[in-house]
């Protein structure tokens, strides 16, 4: 078995970046939080800490060197669980009153609620994704480390800001009407199907890095960028799908109420 398999990444400045997040929230939570109100609910600590673990396992784990050298679906998987699973982790754990001074402020206030309206954060993420998996500026990722930083804080940071008219935590800057949600997580499907189906459909390999990569897993270069298609393709689509579930199941909770206060 081939060391790429089973070799983990321990990069001080990944590790020194998680700690820090993890230790500067739970010291906003714990300790600075008294000063003002309770936390909304204990479980946005579970939420929060959830989301630095999938980004521990993304960038730490086999995935990474796998993703880098060896295998498109390995990579594909990497961006999978920064891009789309730990954003919305990352704010679901968020309580309202850590980033309402921020939203105070004159310039930066303004800033985020132009960044956080629907329509520029989905253009921002799903840009910055398809955009970043040209071939051109996907093989600069893979040999150029500074740019690998660059993609991948991109992917965080727009993905928090593609969930926020679904997830935002402040009333200052609300969260899309269910109908209004349910549009948003139907369209944010439609991209990242379009960009699988351009990976799966290629006649070609589309990444050189690939091709002449050695076969860690008997699996051809071809086959490999077809799952890499799918793994983007299917579970994508089944996070939006869930989504419109709850948010559908939400809406349905919230009219029932109203009907019943009404009777």
């Amino acid at each position: 078995m081939s060391s790429a398999l089973t070799e983990w990444n321990w990069e001080p400045s990944i590790l020194i970046g998680l700690a820090l997040l993890a230790g500067g929230y739970l010291g906003m939570v714990y300790l600075w939080r008294p000063r003002f109100r309770p936390l909304e609910a204990p479980a946005q600590v579970v939420w929060f800490m959830a989301g630095l673990g999938v980004i521990f396992v993304a960038l730490l784990s086999p995935l990474d060197g796998l993703g880098d050298d060896y295998l498109f679906s390995a990579h594909m998987v990497q961006h999978f669980l920064i891009a789309f699973v730990a954003p919305p982790l990352l704010l679901l754990g968020t309580p309202g009153w850590l980033v309402r001074p921020l939203a105070t402020l004159p310039v930066v206030g303004q800033g985020l609620r132009l960044l956080t309206s629907p329509l520029i954060a989905f253009a921002s993420f799903n840009l910055v994704f398809m955009v970043w998996h040209f071939p051109l500026f996907y093989e600069a990722t893979l040999h150029n480390e500074g740019i690998h930083i660059i993609e991948h804080l991109l992917f965080m940071a727009t993905g928090v800001l593609n969930w926020w008219p679904i997830l935002s935590p402040l009333p200052e800057m609300p969260r899309l009407s269910y109908p209004a949600q349910l549009v948003y997580l139907f369209l944010e499907g439609i991209p990242a199907t379009v960009l699988s189906a351009l990976i799966v459909f290629a006649p070609a390999v589309l990444y050189p890095t690939y091709a002449a990569a050695e076969r860690v897993i008997d699996l051809s270069p071809r086959d490999d960028q077809l799952f890499a298609g799918l793994i983007m393709w299917i579970p994508c689509d089944l996070m939006y799908l869930l989504a419109i579930g709850l948010v559908f199941h939400a809406w349905f909770q919230r009219e029932q109420t109203a009907q019943a206060a009404l009777a």
